[in-house]
């Protein structure tokens, strides 16, 4: 993945957190920072295991995305796909949004 990829998914990352309520973004833009590593780490692999047993009661399938999105930030190959599925859900979330309004 090339340096321009990853500033991509940087902006797009702090787009979300800039939408968020503030604590919410206070907290992923806390999380996206270097010395977080160790616990954004354990974090992302314990919502993906955690979200793959979302059929159970309390877990849901929402923890895998939001673990990837954690794991990208530490491991390159998962930036690019992880980029991609945020402007892809990105343009779907505008394009209800804009089928409410009309």
């Amino acid at each position: 993945m090339s340096q321009s990829d990853a500033q991509e998914l940087d902006r797009q990352l702090e787009r979300i957190a800039a939408g968020l309520p503030g604590w919410a973004g206070r907290l992923l833009r806390w999380l996206r920072e270097p010395s977080s590593r160790w616990f954004r780490l354990p974090a992302g692999v314990l919502l993906i295991f955690f979200g793959l047993l979302g059929f159970l009661p309390v877990l849901g399938f929402w923890m895998v995305p939001l673990g990837l999105i954690l794991l990208s930030q530490d491991v390159p190959f998962l930036r690019r796909p992880t980029y991609r599925a945020l402007l892809w859900l990105e343009e779907k979330w505008d394009r209800w949004k804009g089928r409410e309004r009309g």
